[in-house]
């Protein structure tokens, strides 16, 4: 018998080669000069893409990119469809993907992508805590693109009716923090800050402090020090009456257009939405959010959103991609600047914070230099491990603090609850 499943099996692997060897043979990848692209925003990514296209075309006169405009979901649920057919043909060459999303996608269906570790790209020039969201293993698997560096925007004239300056906020410890958003509150009647989807603020204070809620291929929330401390922050802050939390999100972006709020903490892409009200500009200052105290690596800089570039497994042109992305968007000052005028898009790539554009002062902000700041804000902020459940653990959180804040639960009753709650979903 044993013989017999020796001779099958040897059989069976000689057929294997003449398959594999024929397939080579008969359907060489053909190379071409043209890249096939995903991405979803008219205003801000694809835009990008066409700037990146002129520049590369002034070398590679030939080149052409194909881009396809798809919503970042339908982008991911295409790959999962490609995985689970088992064919990656119907792939681009190149997608852009959610920065939340590369562990899960790496975790789960590593047959889409194409590391980039022989790219030539200098991933050292990009804000680490960028890097690491689309790095797993020790490889690199996305080209950084946007900045998501968290930023505390607060209104100079408002804060200055209870005697205080920018220089009150930049840098400051909750404790300090506290102090004085309570004296603008007294001063005015006017809410610090506002927000909109609670567990955002709170996973930002946790990534501040680099205190992962995923260790080890382990549910880090239960007995997670930071998180608790993140949680009562965001509580006392309600409780208080220095921030509203609104649901709907034009009503949070009303708020800080309309001086409901003197001031708010988010993701820096949030300033094309506070300088929509023209009427304020030279009344707004930035300045990184506070930090926790008593927290060993705790700093004053979080990142919320962004998204990079990866390559896919059915790029038929491995090398044009990776010099395409090496050439543009991994090393380009000249192209940040124009996306940056153009377009709004801020970004991590370090060496582009020394450009003209990035130093000028922006009126808006008092004369601030505001971008070369957020730059230099993302390279401070550490790595945060999600594991491959960013959106399990953000849902449980979420789930927790409105307990917490609307029920008046115990904080620690509701982390063990959300512990549970993200182990079961990822079943284990």
């Amino acid at each position: 018998m044993k013989k017999i499943l020796a001779v099958a099996l040897i059989a069976l692997m000689a057929l294997t080669a003449v398959f594999a060897n024929g397939a080579k043979e008969s359907a060489p990848a053909e190379k071409t000069n043209t890249l096939t692209v995903w991405a979803w925003d008219p205003n801000f990514n694809i835009p990008a893409l066409i700037e990146a296209e002129k520049i590369y075309q002034e070398t590679h006169p030939d080149f052409k990119l194909n881009i396809v405009e798809n919503p970042s979901k339908d982008i991911e649920v295409k790959f999962v469809t490609a995985d689970q057919a088992g064919d990656y043909s119907t792939l681009p060459d190149i997608f852009l993907m959610q920065d939340n999303s590369y562990q899960k996608f790496i975790a789960n269906y590593p047959g889409i992508f194409t590391t980039l570790d022989d790219s030539g790209i200098n991933f050292a020039d990009f804000a680490a805590g960028k890097s690491a969201m689309s790095t797993a293993n020790g490889k690199h698997y996305g080209v950084p693109f946007d900045n998501g560096a968290v930023i505390m925007p607060i209104r100079t004239d408002i804060i200055a009716k209870a005697g205080l300056t920018v220089a009150d906020f930049d840098g400051v410890t909750w404790s300090q923090f506290f102090e004085n958003a309570t004296k603008v509150k007294k001063a005015t009647g006017i809410d610090m800050l506002t927000t909109s989807g609670g567990s955002e603020i709170v996973l930002m204070i946790l990534q501040s402090a680099g205190a992962s809620p995923y260790v080890n291929g382990k549910v880090n929330i239960e007995n997670n020090a930071v998180l608790e401390e993140a949680i009562k922050i965001y509580a006392r802050l309600i409780k208080e009456g220095l921030m509203t939390d609104y649901t709907d999100w034009d009503q949070y972006i009303a708020s800080f257009n309309t001086g409901k709020a003197a001031g708010l903490i988010q993701g820096n892409w949030i300033i094309s939405s506070i300088t929509a009200a023209a009427d304020q500009s030279g009344k707004w200052a930035v300045v990184p959010l506070p930090k926790l105290e008593g927290v060993a690596g705790a700093t004053n800089f979080s990142n919320s959103g962004g998204a990079s570039w990866a390559v896919s497994s059915a790029c038929k042109n491995k090398e044009l991609a990776f010099d395409f992305l090496k050439t543009t968007l991994g090393s380009n000052t000249a192209l940040y600047d124009t996306l940056l005028v153009n377009n709004g898009v801020i970004t991590t790539y370090l060496p582009a914070a020394k450009s003209s554009k990035y130093q000028d002062p922006v009126e808006f902000f008092g004369g601030q230099k505001v971008y070369s700041d957020i730059v230099s804000y993302a390279n401070g902020v550490p790595t945060c491990d999600f594991g491959s459940y960013y959106n399990d653990i953000r849902s449980a959180i979420t789930d927790a603090i409105t307990n917490v804040v609307q029920k008046g639960a115990d904080v620690k009753a509701e982390m063990k609850k959300a512990q549970e709650a993200v182990e079961f979903a990822i079943g284990g």
